[in-house]
């Protein structure tokens, strides 16, 4: 799990409370924002120091952790991560609709691929693109680069810049004004009209392909996945060997990816409308 990490001195909209952070909620949030796969272990003290509070502040922000089960105690006087973030996974696994739906899908599409191929569902995470589920191929692997809760770069490969082609304008401006330049260096235009133009390239053809922009050994065809008002919610990717890919090869895969997607959209929709039409109605007394 992973949430923006606010640096001392640089915590928004300051108020009266201690570390000039706005609520409880981001006082808790910062601090489970501070495990990460570089640092998956902290002190009281080192966290108290890391948010620029007291190391009494930090300690009752560890306390309410702790009960919650989301940190635990482990060797001298450390934290880390705790089994309530197992459970979570966990229901996401079995209750996600659009993970739910995908898998029966994602195996269909899987059975297109000649040996090496692979089939990703990811979802839009803040300003990164994370894995939540793979199917993988026949053969023989090499890792995949957009491993499973692994955030990638929202700027390269097929898989996130079908995802960016889809987000509002407003977005769209935010991001270009505070990343110009790592934009220009993934092709995707060297000013605004540019990477407008791009993006709407993407949108037209329906998908995005890509070969070694992230993953060095495999090229990838992705498609939008879209959720209620046409909002994008991720996309569904297929992984082919980079010394297969050919043009004839995204010509046969393209339309598959883009079916697939609508197929989990579809089914998505249906859950909703069951869950819908079996939830009790309540009845006001007049």
């Amino acid at each position: 799990m992973s949430y923006p990490t606010p640096v001392r001195g640089q915590a928004p909209g300051r108020s009266k409370d201690e570390g000039g952070l706005p609520s409880s909620g981001d006082r808790l949030l910062a601090v489970l924002g501070l495990f990460t796969l570089d640092r998956p272990e902290w002190t009281v003290e080192e966290a108290a120091v890391q948010l620029g509070v007291s190391a009494t502040t930090a300690y009752r922000y560890f306390k309410r952790l702790t009960r919650a089960g989301l940190i635990s105690p482990v060797s001298g006087a450390s934290y880390t991560l705790g089994p309530a973030i197992i459970q979570m996974d966990r229901q996401i696994q079995l209750c996600d609709p659009m993970l739910k739906v995908a898998r029966d899908v994602m195996s269909e599409l899987i059975e297109h691929a000649s040996e090496g191929g692979a089939v990703l569902l990811c979802r839009l995470f803040h300003d990164r693109v994370m894995c939540v589920h793979q199917e993988m191929g026949r053969g023989p692997q090499e890792p995949i680069v957009f491993q499973r809760g692994r955030p990638m770069p929202l700027f390269r490969g097929a898989t996130s810049k079908i995802i960016l082609a889809h987000l509002p304008n407003r977005t769209l401006k935010s991001l270009y004004a505070a990343n110009a330049p790592e934009i220009a260096s993934a092709g995707l235009g060297q000013s605004w009209d540019d990477f407008r133009r791009h993006l709407a390239a993407f949108r037209r053809a329906g998908y995005a392909a890509a070969s070694g922009d992230v993953d060095q050994v495999r090229a990838a065809i992705a498609a939008p996945v879209f959720g209620q008002r046409r909002a994008v919610l991720g996309s569904i990717s297929f992984l082919v060997p980079k010394a297969r890919y050919d043009e004839a090869l995204r010509a046969r895969l393209a339309p598959n990816v883009i079916a697939a997607a609508r197929d989990i959209e579809t089914a998505m929709q249906a859950g909703s409308s069951e869950g819908q039409a079996s939830r009790p109605r309540v009845r006001v007394a007049r």
